[in-house]
């Protein structure tokens, strides 16, 4: 069975092995192929019949034009880079990988905030560039020192990585809420259940833990930023797309918003005309909250299970249903 890797290196840059999966068929891998639906890509499948795929596109019309795919498995829990609901209509399978970064990506979110309340990286430097010896006093800060104890976060979403937030922030003894449409026992342990108004109005930090959808998107705006106290701190490592990103630097150029912390954007990589690249008090890293040699290993190794389990005849990790699986 030929398998075919379109784009390997953000998840395995040739520091885990590709032997595992191998060992199931002919493999080839490709380091990066594109962003966008490209002749390339089409040309790079070929006859293959598994397609792994982490952020290259797999659109209705190469699904046409590489009749032999029968699986795609993306190197993500996010899946939406695949035509999904096409590939079911043509008996292909897509499967993704649901639970590999639960608690590095709760550290993040949770270490953005940190840096934010102490600006280690920058006053690190400065003392490296020679300032601390030049000091007329024996300590020296360049932004506020915030203090997290028995302040209140806000938790959008409380599913997995919502809750490993939860438990890190009841380690500092805040006051923890949290909104969701969903609300069972495992939640109430870490959070208090509260409306979204509410949250908006209490929390002295947001986080966004939410999935995209519809009645997601763009849950961050101006109308939601006015319910805010003044000088609220935001962090979404989860989805650009629920943040209105004029209308977060609009608030961080005014000062509504103190800072925010983020790990995603709503077009990655970011484009240069992005607003939140000049606004102030503004964090961005390049969606490396998931990246820890653990997680990625994870992934790795659930992609195998994923594939050995299409080819035994009993797939898991389904994420369209189709009539031939």
């Amino acid at each position: 069975m030929k398998i075919v890797v379109l784009d390997s290196y953000v998840t395995n840059p040739d520091d885990m092995s590709w032997e595992p999966v191998r060992a199931l068929g002919e493999l080839t891998v490709y380091e990066r192929t594109s962003f966008e639906e490209s002749d390339l890509i089409t040309e790079r499948i070929g006859d293959a019949e598994i397609v792994i795929v982490s952020k290259t596109p797999i659109s209705k019309q190469t699904i046409d034009k590489c009749p032999c795919i029968r699986l795609i498995a993306t190197l993500s829990t996010g899946y939406n880079v695949v035509d999904y609901s096409y590939a079911a209509k043509k008996g292909i399978a897509v499967v993704n990988v649901p639970d590999y970064g639960t608690h590095m990506v709760g550290q993040y979110a949770v270490g953005l905030l940190l840096e934010i309340c102490a600006h280690y990286g920058h006053h690190s430097s400065t003392v490296k560039e020679g300032r601390w010896q030049k000091c007329a006093d024996w300590a020296y800060w360049d932004y506020p020192v915030i203090e997290l104890y028995k302040k209140t976060a806000g938790i959008i979403g409380l599913g997995r990585i919502g809750r490993a937030i939860a438990n890190i922030l009841n380690g500092l003894e805040m006051k923890v809420l949290a909104a969701d449409i969903h609300k069972d026992d495992e939640g109430k342990k870490t959070a208090e259940y509260v409306e979204l108004d509410e949250l908006l109005k209490e929390a002295d930090v947001i986080f966004l833990a939410c999935p995209l959808y519809p009645e997601t998107e763009g849950i961050i705006n101006k109308d939601s930023i006015a319910k805010m106290k003044d000088g609220v701190i935001i962090i979404n490592n989860s989805r650009g797309g629920l943040i209105v990103e004029q209308d977060l630097a609009d608030a961080l150029n005014r000062g509504k918003i103190y800072a925010a912390g983020l790990d995603v954007v709503s077009t990655e990589p970011i484009r240069g005309d992005n607003p939140l690249l000049a606004a102030k008090n503004c964090m961005i890293t390049p969606h490396i909250s998931w990246a820890a040699k653990e997680a990625r290993q994870r992934i790795m190794d659930i992609t195998v299970k994923n594939i050995k389990a299409f080819m035994d005849g009993k797939p898991i990790n389904v994420v369209n249903q189709t009539g031939n699986v």
